[in-house]
Formats: C-alpha cells, structure tokens, sequence
C-alpha cells in the first residue's frame, strides 16, 4: 500500500491519542521547581553549620542520594513517567540514570552486569560534557588573550 504524505499524515493524527503539552509542561515546570525547592531547603539547612561552598557539595550530595534511594524501589521512574524533564534535568535525573542500569543489571554480576553498564547512559553525557567545557574554557581563554 503506497501512501502520499497526506495520507499518512491523517493516519498518524487517528491513530494518535491526543497530547495534552500544556498540562504536561506544567506538570513538569511544577516538579522540576519542587526538585530544586527542595534541594534549596536542603541548602538553607546546611548553611547552618558549613560555609557556602560546602553546604552546596552536601546539598549536591543529598539529592544524589535521594534520587538514588527513589530509584532502587522504582519512584523515582514512575515520577519521572508523569514529569518528562522535570526529573531529568536536575542532578537528580543524572543521578537516576547511573542507578537505574546499576539495579536493572546487578543479576548479570558485578564486573559484566553493574560496572559494564552503569555508566551507559551517563557516560556520553560525561563525555560530552567535558569536551564541551574543555572546548569553552578554551574559547574563553582565547577571548580573554584579545579582548
């Protein structure tokens, strides 16, 4: 059966449920803020007794931890399945995804199952991410020099 694009088009939107974008934005804008709300009260809490920088490395420690807690019993993907990005661009999010191939794969053993795969997800974000630091920091060196 050949079809033009109009056609299938028209087929794609009858078979498709309709998308509710404004409600999952918001859905995800609310969670993501409660995300950092929490992390900024965790913040405010250690500030208490620690000076500013080591009150945020516990509070980037805490959240990490917590989303790695949420993962192990499978919360933190069925809040993830109603948020979309709100859980996935905190450094909870990042957090999930180096867990979750962890537990998804610990019955293949420790070296081929969790220290295989448990990066898979994260890895190229690390990657990435320091070669795009290296390449910026390089730029920004390099504008600093003429400017």
């Amino acid at each position: 059966m050949k079809l033009d694009p109009r056609q299938y088009d028209e087929m794609v939107s009858r078979a498709s449920p309709p998308s509710p974008v404004v409600r999952d934005c918001a859905w995800a804008f609310l969670v993501g803020g409660a995300i950092c709300t929490l992390g900024e009260a965790l913040r405010q809490f250690f500030l208490i007794w620690y000076d500013k920088t080591l009150a945020g490395t516990l509070t980037s420690i805490a959240l990490i931890f917590l989303s790695a807690i949420f993962t192990l019993p499978g919360w933190y993907q069925k809040l993830a399945a109603k948020a979309g990005a709100g859980t996935l661009v905190p450094i909870t999010g990042f957090a999930n995804s180096v867990v979750s191939p962890a537990i998804e794969f610990k019955a293949e053993g420790w070296v081929t199952g969790v220290g295989a795969r448990i990066f898979g997800i994260a890895g190229p974000v690390i990657a990435f991410g320091t070669l795009a630091s290296f390449v910026w920091g390089v730029l920004y060196w390099l504008l600093g020099k003429v400017g």
